[in-house]
Protein backbone atom coordinates (compact mmCIF):
# COMPACT_ATOMS: atom_id res chain seq x y z
CA UNK A 1 0.00 0.00 0.00
CA UNK A 2 1.32 3.38 -0.69
CA UNK A 3 0.70 5.19 2.20
CA UNK A 4 1.34 8.88 -0.18
CA UNK A 5 -2.06 7.93 -1.89
CA UNK A 6 -3.89 7.32 1.29
CA UNK A 7 -6.03 4.76 0.21
CA UNK A 8 -8.95 4.20 1.54
CA UNK A 9 -9.93 2.23 4.61
CA UNK A 10 -12.46 0.02 6.39
CA UNK A 11 -13.45 -0.47 9.71
CA UNK A 12 -15.69 -3.32 10.70
CA UNK A 13 -16.97 -2.60 14.30
CA UNK A 14 -18.54 0.81 16.12
CA UNK A 15 -16.40 1.18 19.80
CA UNK A 16 -14.02 2.19 21.26
CA UNK A 17 -11.47 0.64 19.15
CA UNK A 18 -12.63 1.10 16.04
CA UNK A 19 -13.21 5.04 16.76
CA UNK A 20 -9.37 5.61 17.88
CA UNK A 21 -8.39 3.68 14.54
CA UNK A 22 -10.55 5.75 12.91
CA UNK A 23 -9.94 8.81 14.33
CA UNK A 24 -5.42 8.14 13.69
CA UNK A 25 -6.52 7.34 10.11
CA UNK A 26 -8.41 10.30 9.13
CA UNK A 27 -5.50 12.50 11.05
CA UNK A 28 -3.37 10.27 8.47
CA UNK A 29 -5.86 11.61 5.38
CA UNK A 30 -7.43 7.88 4.67
CA UNK A 31 -10.75 8.22 3.56
CA UNK A 32 -12.49 5.58 6.38
CA UNK A 33 -15.56 4.10 6.58
CA UNK A 34 -16.69 2.88 10.14
CA UNK A 35 -19.36 -0.24 9.50
CA UNK A 36 -21.81 -1.76 11.99
CA UNK A 37 -24.07 -4.55 11.32
CA UNK A 38 -26.82 -2.59 10.40
CA UNK A 39 -25.82 0.70 8.47
CA UNK A 40 -28.49 2.65 10.02
CA UNK A 41 -27.47 1.98 13.73
CA UNK A 42 -24.03 2.73 12.82
CA UNK A 43 -24.81 6.30 11.19
CA UNK A 44 -27.01 6.31 14.34
CA UNK A 45 -24.66 5.41 17.07
CA UNK A 46 -21.67 7.59 15.08
CA UNK A 47 -23.37 10.73 13.90
CA UNK A 48 -21.60 13.01 16.58
CA UNK A 49 -18.17 11.16 15.84
CA UNK A 50 -18.61 11.17 12.06
CA UNK A 51 -19.43 14.65 11.90
CA UNK A 52 -15.89 15.44 13.79
CA UNK A 53 -13.83 13.32 11.91
CA UNK A 54 -15.44 13.15 8.43
CA UNK A 55 -15.34 9.02 8.59
CA UNK A 56 -18.08 7.70 6.52
CA UNK A 57 -20.81 4.83 8.02
CA UNK A 58 -22.58 1.71 6.87
CA UNK A 59 -22.77 -1.61 7.02
CA UNK A 60 -19.87 -4.40 7.09
CA UNK A 61 -20.75 -5.28 3.20
CA UNK A 62 -20.24 -1.46 2.49
CA UNK A 63 -17.08 -1.27 4.43
CA UNK A 64 -15.75 -4.71 3.17
CA UNK A 65 -16.01 -3.77 -0.30
CA UNK A 66 -14.74 -0.03 0.43
CA UNK A 67 -11.55 -0.52 2.10
CA UNK A 68 -8.13 -1.46 0.63
CA UNK A 69 -7.31 -2.47 3.38
CA UNK A 70 -9.80 -3.74 6.48
CA UNK A 71 -9.59 -3.47 9.92
CA UNK A 72 -11.45 -5.89 12.04
CA UNK A 73 -12.18 -4.19 15.41
CA UNK A 74 -14.94 -6.34 16.69
CA UNK A 75 -15.50 -8.59 20.13
CA UNK A 76 -13.33 -11.71 19.74
CA UNK A 77 -16.08 -13.72 20.05
CA UNK A 78 -17.84 -12.29 17.58
CA UNK A 79 -15.30 -11.72 15.31
CA UNK A 80 -15.75 -15.34 13.20
CA UNK A 81 -19.49 -14.11 12.87
CA UNK A 82 -18.37 -11.12 11.71
CA UNK A 83 -16.42 -12.38 9.11
CA UNK A 84 -17.99 -14.94 7.14
CA UNK A 85 -21.54 -12.84 5.36
CA UNK A 86 -17.94 -10.37 4.01
CA UNK A 87 -15.44 -13.13 3.28
CA UNK A 88 -15.94 -13.07 -0.42
CA UNK A 89 -15.89 -9.30 -0.92
CA UNK A 90 -12.85 -9.53 1.37
CA UNK A 91 -11.28 -12.23 -0.20
CA UNK A 92 -7.22 -11.03 -1.46
CA UNK A 93 -7.52 -8.02 0.63
CA UNK A 94 -5.22 -7.29 4.04
CA UNK A 95 -7.42 -7.95 6.95
CA UNK A 96 -6.10 -6.15 10.24
CA UNK A 97 -7.17 -8.89 13.43
CA UNK A 98 -7.23 -6.06 16.31
CA UNK A 99 -8.74 -8.67 18.44
CA UNK A 100 -8.45 -10.60 21.39
CA UNK A 101 -9.78 -13.79 22.10
CA UNK A 102 -11.48 -12.59 25.69
CA UNK A 103 -14.24 -14.73 27.08
CA UNK A 104 -17.52 -12.96 28.08
CA UNK A 105 -16.46 -13.73 31.83
CA UNK A 106 -14.99 -10.94 34.98
CA UNK A 107 -10.96 -11.31 34.64
CA UNK A 108 -9.74 -13.72 37.36
CA UNK A 109 -7.64 -11.19 39.81
CA UNK A 110 -6.63 -9.47 36.98
CA UNK A 111 -6.00 -11.76 34.73
CA UNK A 112 -8.57 -11.51 31.84
CA UNK A 113 -9.78 -15.49 30.56
CA UNK A 114 -9.28 -16.25 27.41
CA UNK A 115 -11.37 -18.67 24.85
CA UNK A 116 -8.25 -19.73 23.50
CA UNK A 117 -5.54 -22.45 24.67
CA UNK A 118 -1.80 -22.03 24.82
CA UNK A 119 -0.64 -23.39 21.66
CA UNK A 120 -4.09 -21.50 19.25
CA UNK A 121 -4.50 -18.33 18.73
CA UNK A 122 -8.01 -16.39 17.33
CA UNK A 123 -5.49 -15.05 14.12
CA UNK A 124 -4.70 -18.78 13.24
CA UNK A 125 -8.68 -19.63 13.59
CA UNK A 126 -9.67 -17.18 11.33
CA UNK A 127 -6.93 -17.48 8.96
CA UNK A 128 -7.90 -20.95 8.96
CA UNK A 129 -11.59 -20.47 8.31
CA UNK A 130 -11.46 -17.40 5.70
CA UNK A 131 -7.58 -18.68 3.65
CA UNK A 132 -8.53 -16.11 1.08
CA UNK A 133 -7.94 -13.20 3.73
CA UNK A 134 -4.54 -11.59 3.85
CA UNK A 135 -4.73 -11.56 8.19
CA UNK A 136 -2.23 -9.65 9.64
CA UNK A 137 -2.82 -9.56 13.97
CA UNK A 138 -1.59 -5.96 14.87
CA UNK A 139 -3.23 -3.26 17.09
CA UNK A 140 -4.22 -5.95 20.14
CA UNK A 141 -1.35 -5.35 22.82
CA UNK A 142 -2.27 -1.88 23.77
CA UNK A 143 -5.30 0.17 24.57
CA UNK A 144 -6.73 1.97 21.71
CA UNK A 145 -6.52 5.42 23.31
CA UNK A 146 -2.83 5.08 23.06
CA UNK A 147 -2.57 4.05 18.96
CA UNK A 148 -2.05 7.05 17.54
CA UNK A 149 0.93 8.72 18.49
CA UNK A 150 1.31 8.27 22.35
CA UNK A 151 3.39 10.50 24.16
CA UNK A 152 5.98 7.57 25.92
CA UNK A 153 8.69 8.35 28.00
CA UNK A 154 10.63 5.76 25.79
CA UNK A 155 9.74 6.74 22.88
CA UNK A 156 7.70 4.82 19.78
CA UNK A 157 6.91 1.64 21.46
CA UNK A 158 6.89 -1.53 19.74
CA UNK A 159 3.70 -2.58 17.91
CA UNK A 160 3.66 -6.48 17.40
CA UNK A 161 2.73 -8.39 14.31
CA UNK A 162 2.14 -11.88 12.95
CA UNK A 163 1.01 -13.10 9.38
CA UNK A 164 1.48 -15.19 7.00
CA UNK A 165 1.72 -12.74 3.94
CA UNK A 166 4.66 -10.76 4.08
CA UNK A 167 3.27 -8.04 1.79
CA UNK A 168 0.26 -8.09 3.96
CA UNK A 169 2.34 -7.44 6.64
CA UNK A 170 4.60 -4.65 5.18
CA UNK A 171 1.38 -2.54 4.42
CA UNK A 172 0.46 -2.87 8.06
CA UNK A 173 3.78 -1.89 9.37
CA UNK A 174 3.80 1.30 7.12
CA UNK A 175 0.22 2.29 9.14
CA UNK A 176 1.88 1.46 12.06
CA UNK A 177 4.75 3.51 11.56
CA UNK A 178 2.63 6.53 10.69
CA UNK A 179 0.30 5.93 14.04
CA UNK A 180 3.63 6.34 15.94
CA UNK A 181 5.06 2.89 16.35
CA UNK A 182 7.85 0.45 15.68
CA UNK A 183 6.48 -2.74 14.23
CA UNK A 184 7.59 -5.94 15.28
CA UNK A 185 7.79 -8.71 13.21
CA UNK A 186 6.64 -11.89 14.82
CA UNK A 187 6.58 -14.20 12.22
CA UNK A 188 3.81 -16.32 10.98
CA UNK A 189 0.13 -16.14 12.03
CA UNK A 190 0.85 -18.76 14.57
CA UNK A 191 2.90 -15.37 16.40
CA UNK A 192 -0.46 -14.11 17.84
CA UNK A 193 -0.42 -16.95 20.07
CA UNK A 194 2.37 -14.95 21.92
CA UNK A 195 1.04 -11.80 21.01
CA UNK A 196 -2.95 -12.25 22.33
CA UNK A 197 -1.50 -13.25 25.59
CA UNK A 198 0.03 -9.52 25.75
CA UNK A 199 -3.64 -8.05 25.87
CA UNK A 200 -3.71 -9.98 29.13
CA UNK A 201 -0.56 -8.83 30.66
CA UNK A 202 -1.28 -5.15 29.11
CA UNK A 203 -4.57 -5.05 30.70
CA UNK A 204 -2.78 -6.54 34.00
CA UNK A 205 -2.15 -3.32 35.82
CA UNK A 206 -5.00 -1.80 34.79
CA UNK A 207 -7.77 -4.12 36.60
CA UNK A 208 -5.64 -4.53 39.65
CA UNK A 209 -3.92 -0.84 40.38
CA UNK A 210 -6.08 1.50 37.48
CA UNK A 211 -3.37 1.68 35.26
CA UNK A 212 -3.75 2.22 31.92
CA UNK A 213 -0.79 3.90 30.89
CA UNK A 214 2.09 1.95 29.73
CA UNK A 215 3.19 -0.20 25.94
CA UNK A 216 5.57 -2.47 25.52
CA UNK A 217 8.96 -2.31 23.79
CA UNK A 218 11.21 -4.80 22.56
CA UNK A 219 15.02 -2.87 23.43
CA UNK A 220 18.74 -4.57 22.56
CA UNK A 221 20.90 -5.81 25.46
CA UNK A 222 24.08 -4.06 25.78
Amino acid sequence: MNTTTRSPIGILGTGSVAESLARGLRALGHPVMVAGRDAQAAAAKLQAFSAETGVMTGDYAQAAAFGAIVFLAVKGVAAEATLAPVAGALAGKVVVDATNPIEDAPPEHGVLRFFTGPNDSLGERLQRAFPALRVVKAFNTVGAALYFRPALAGGAGSMFIAGNDETAKQDVAALIRDFGWEPYDCGLIEGARVTEPLCQLWCLPGFLRNDWAHAFKVVAAG
